[in-house]
């Protein structure tokens, strides 16, 4: 029985995912705000733990983050604690009713002590930011839900200090997922440098540096 149910269960995921594929090839749109509670749900953390993707990601105290493709927020506030009162973090979306999310999110009791957060709203293909204002960019699940990646990543190129790291963490359940070494081709081909990967086939992440040539 239990043998069966597994089947069943991975036929639906795998039926799932090749569906979801298909309309992903042809239609490019981002994550609709109706799957936050998706996005931002305690099996999320179970499967991405965010003190992990934190780590993984090189964000530290003191640092001047962008979270682009922020959403609700999931991401955004860990990050908010680990760079602490003398650090920023930037939640970049294109979609106002995520960024509505993410400042109702703020106003929670809980979250009262967060000031170090600045939601934006703005295209990942023209970040309204200048050259090198960034110690660290964290691009989660987001990436290949762009139209035009390697344009996103001359951005981020640009708006990153020279030493700063890019993360890319990419989960294989997303529609958009891509495969680890195509991750690293991607940035290297932006001229970033391959500085560490973490992670399995299921879920991980790829962190670039910008090298001092850029």
């Amino acid at each position: 029985m239990i043998k069966l149910l597994l089947v069943i269960v991975g036929s639906i995921i795998l039926l799932h995912q090749v569906v979801m594929r298909i309309v992903r090839r042809f239609w490019h749109f981002p994550a609709p705000a109706f799957i936050s509670h998706v996005l931002d749900s305690n099996l999320r953390r179970r499967v991405q733990p965010p003190d992990v993707l934190i780590e993984w990601s090189g964000i530290a105290e003191g640092m001047k983050v962008l979270d682009l493709g922020c959403g609700s927020g999931a991401l955004t506030l860990p990050y908010a604690r680990a760079v602490g009162p003398e650090g920023r973090v930037y939640g970049l979306d294109i979609q106002p009713d995520m960024l509505d999310l993410l400042v109702r999110k703020l106003a929670q009791p809980d979250n009262k002590g967060i000031s170090n957060v600045l939601p934006i709203r703005a295209s990942a293909h023209n970040l309204p930011f200048a050259a090198n204002s960034f110690d660290a960019v964290g691009v989660t699940s987001v990436l290949y839900e762009i139209p035009a990646p390697q344009q996103a990543l001359h951005e981020i190129k640009r708006v990153l200090r020279v030493g700063g790291y890019l993360a890319v963490t990419e989960m294989f359940m997303d529609p958009d997922y891509r495969l680890k070494s195509t991750t690293i081709r991607e940035g290297q081909q932006a001229g970033f440098m391959l500085d560490q990967a973490y992670g399995n086939f299921w879920t991980y992440t790829v962190r670039f540096s910008k090298p001092e040539a850029s």
